[in-house]
């Protein structure tokens, strides 16, 4: 048992097992990892990448804390998850 807990701990396990540094999984694999189907508001941007101390959000605090940063694909459907250690500072 991790650390971690949270229904979207399924993922975190995933991602800290994951060694590539950018990748992209579908919303299916996403959904088979974590065992339930997304909620629809998954399919809007924001809900991948926005965290904020107001609003904090399980499935964003998850994949941070496992080392990731995640951004929803332009064409939907997909998410892009990459490691926070390569993600160039602006």
């Amino acid at each position: 048992m991790s650390g971690y807990e949270n229904k979207y701990e399924p993922l975190y396990d995933y991602l800290l097992k994951e060694s590539r540094a950018d990748f992209v999984l579908t919303f299916e694999e996403i959904e088979e990892i974590l065992g339930f189907d997304l909620p629809r508001s998954a399919h809007r941007a924001e809900w991948w990448d926005e965290d904020k101390p107001e609003h904090p959000r399980d499935q964003a605090q998850a994949i941070r804390q496992a080392g990731y940063d995640s951004r929803r694909a332009p064409e939907g459907g997909k998410v892009r998850f990459r490691k926070l250690s390569t993600i160039p500072r602006r």
